[in-house]
């Protein structure tokens, strides 16, 4: 999974990192990699109960979660030891044990 940001201008999602800026294909538009890292840190994402969540911690799923294209299911009550915030609709980026990298929404998931 990559964390290139899509473009701020044009919101592509063909970006790509050039040394220290990101860089889109479409338009040309260049910003620097710390701006987007600012950005990303100002994310406040909340749990299904309200708690704030925060990059690296552990939270537990709080309802069976269909995998799209698949007939494998995420049960109820999966902990997901290390998560990352990420912008867009689905805003946590993960690994779960025996399914691989995934993103969830954070309305279905509770801090543990």
């Amino acid at each position: 999974m990559s964390n290139v940001p899509k473009c701020p201008t044009c919101s592509s999602e063909y970006t790509y990192e050039d040394g220290d800026v990101f860089v889109c294909p479409e338009c040309a538009h260049e910003w620097p990699i710390a701006a987007a890292e600012d950005e990303i840190a100002g994310i406040v994402v909340r749990d299904a109960f309200g708690n704030e969540l925060k990059a690296g911690d552990s939270i537990t799923v709080i309802k069976d979660l269909k995998i799209k294209g698949s007939s494998a299911v995420v049960k109820t009550g999966v902990k997901i030891k290390i998560i990352r915030l990420v912008s867009g609709d689905h805003d946590i980026d993960c690994r779960i044990d025996g399914v691989g990298a995934m993103q969830l929404k954070s309305e279905f998931v509770k801090k543990a």
